[in-house]
């Protein structure tokens, strides 16, 4: 995978930084796996907007994930795939019996590859397997909470953790934020780390690219009037003090984790500031 700087023909052009695809090897995806994605512009069920500046973009169909990898079995690749709902790339596996399923991408995976999942699968590239059969120092993805409910931590592009440490029926996993927990070993991580780490370093080159992926313009708290945001109003530029919602609740810093929760005992270590 790699970045491409694209002529400047027109001005949106002129900054864009756009990934190759280079990797993909299909552009169609499979009917059987796809279902209807409905938007709601940001409304409620009773029409009210609840979330701004969203609406509009390109219709997408939802492709359907396999996170669970509860098929203990072996399956070969068939593509890699674009989706349009997330920003790692896909893979169709097919299984013995003609059965077919989507995963996420590991970085590195290649069409034909035999991949496995389950306990007594050996740690390469792709492989699920359970947290205590896998080697020490091994850098996973797509990494359950509990166990059977599927993948939760780890699944956007680039992204990968590290297994540090077990201790009984917990293993130690260092997250990309910096975050050090505690998870039980009979949960199920794919071995590698997630495709499209490239995907960080796009520039969109326009405003229009946003419009697409169903985001619409935003105003700044700055340009607002008093009435309307805590940090409008003022003769000329002003700087609004501490950055707040519309509602006057701080909006950088404030911690929104319930002080209560129980998990919080399996945090080893905070993520970085």
């Amino acid at each position: 995978m790699g970045i491409k700087r694209i002529n400047p023909v027109t001005p949106g052009q002129r900054f864009k930084l756009a990934v190759t695809f280079e990797a993909l090897t299909a552009s169609k995806p499979e009917k059987s796996l796809l279902a209807p994605l409905k938007k709601s512009g940001g409304r409620n069920d009773t029409g009210k907007m609840t979330m701004r500046n969203r609406g509009g973009g390109h219709k997408r169909r939802y492709r359907i994930i396999d996170f669970k990898r509860n098929r203990y079995e072996t399956a070969e690749v068939l593509t890699v795939e674009y989706d349009p709902n997330r920003t790692a790339f896909i893979s169709l596996v097919q299984y013995t019996d003609g059965e077919k399923r989507y995963i996420v991408a590991p970085k590195g995976i290649k069409v034909g590859q035999k991949i496995s999942s389950g306990p007594g699968s050996s740690p390469d590239n792709g492989n699920a397997l359970p947290l205590k059969e896998i080697p020490l120092g091994t850098t996973v993805h797509n990494i359950e909470m509990k166990p059977g409910r599927g993948a939760e931590l780890c699944r956007s592009a680039g992204t990968s953790a590290q297994l540090v440490a077990r201790d009984g029926k917990y293993a130690v996993i260092k997250l990309p934020s910096g975050e050090s927990r505690m998870i039980l070993t009979t949960c199920l991580a794919t071995v590698g780390e997630v495709s499209n780490g490239d995907h960080q370093l796009e520039i969109s080159g326009k405003a229009g690219r946003s419009r697409w992926l169903g985001r619409r313009p935003r105003t700044r708290p700055a340009a607002m009037n008093p009435v309307d945001h805590p940090q409008g109003g003022g003769e000329g530029r002003s700087k609004g003090g501490q950055a707040r919602t519309r509602k006057g609740t701080m909006s950088k810093g404030l911690k929104t984790r319930n002080k209560k929760k129980i998990s919080s005992r399996l945090i080893l270590e905070r993520k970085r500031k």
